[in-house]
């Protein structure tokens, strides 16, 4: 029988309980700790989940023993240094998207995984999916033909409040490294990095995008159009099409769903899949392989390809003038 991978959660978010709900059905991986800065909160969270241990501070779980992997959900500006900090404390690492806040940040991470010799990833939940697995096996087979047009959008209304982490500048906020990310993301893994960038974004109060339209433009006639907002709820949908046909990830396509096949006009096929728990399972099923087979980075999601997509953000961000402190090194 294999040894169980024990995982830890650093952070008690909405985001942290739908690992923990991930975790639930992943064999071969024991959820054994969490921590907050808040002890009453990490309690709460363990009860919720049916964690063993519940740490008041991150220091305590970066620190404790039995524990191999962390998966880091605090907010974006955060993320390196908490990732850092378990790296230095020999715990791998699985830390939500965006990766930091910047390339110099994320260059800092790979060089902390290196030096301390761990495994260290980008939770990029969606690139772990069967259907996302489908869509690149698809446009690599020519069944599209050649791919021209990518057209993927993603907007969520929130409700303004200036210190939510949506609009909050402070913590991250925009909707750019929120759930622009995944537009972003999605082009980067069939396209590569493009030529050139057209942003018209809108610039709320807190001085972050609360909507952005982009345009990703290739030398070679490819064009990407990608919106995000937190200002609508746009039908969050992603077309991919090409010279023979074209492909739908319906609507929140960043989860697990089925993929819509058209060749011609007509004709058109839904492939299904049978999908196991909430999605967060894939990339957590990802980890524990990689740590089973002595592995320090996954090769379904690599350290070069979330180098390569937090420098597009970068780009991206340039284009439209958002500056946070951590680019000034405040």
């Amino acid at each position: 029988m294999e040894t169980k991978i024990r995982w830890g959660i650093l952070g008690t978010g909405m985001i942290a309980g739908k690992m923990a709900e991930g975790l639930s059905v992943v064999p071969g991986a024991a959820l054994t700790a969490v921590a907050s800065r808040s002890k009453e909160k990490a309690v709460e969270f363990s009860r919720r989940y049916n964690v063993a241990t519940a740490y008041g501070s991150y220091e305590e779980l970066a620190a404790a023993p039995g524990i191999d992997v962390i998966y880091v959900a605090t907010p974006h500006p955060y993320h390196c240094e908490n990732s850092v900090m378990c790296m230095k404390n020999g715990k791998a690492v699985i830390c939500e998207k965006p990766f930091a806040m910047n390339e110099r940040e994320v260059l800092r991470m790979i060089a902390a995984a290196r030096e301390n010799g761990v495994f260290l990833m980008e939770a990029f939940w969606t690139r772990f999916h069967p259907s996302i697995r489908r869509v690149l096996e698809l446009v690599a087979s020519g069944a599209l033909g050649e791919v021209r047009h990518i057209d993927s959008d993603f907007g969520v209304f929130n409700r303004f409040d200036p210190q939510h982490r949506a609009f909050n500048k402070e913590l991250g906020g925009g909707s750019l490294l929120d759930i622009g990310i995944y537009p972003v993301f999605l082009t980067l893994l069939l396209w590569g990095e493009p030529d050139r960038i057209t942003c018209v974004p809108h610039m709320g109060s807190t001085g972050v995008d609360e909507s952005l339209a982009l345009i990703y433009g290739y030398d070679d006639g490819r064009i990407a159009t990608l919106y995000s907002s937190f200002i609508v709820n746009s039908t969050v949908e992603t077309h991919i099409c090409g010279t023979e046909g074209r492909l739908k990830l319906p609507r929140m396509w960043f989860c697990p769903v089925p993929v819509e096949l058209t060749k011609g006009e007509n004709r058109t096929e839904t492939i299904s899949f049978d999908f196991v728990g909430n999605g967060y399972n894939y990339e957590a099923e990802e980890v524990t392989r990689c740590l089973r087979e002595g592995m320090k980075e996954s090769e379904l999601m690599p350290l070069d390809f979330s180098l390569r997509l937090i420098r597009l953000l970068d780009r991206t961000r340039k284009e439209m003038g958002l500056v946070y402190d951590a680019d000034t090194g405040k």
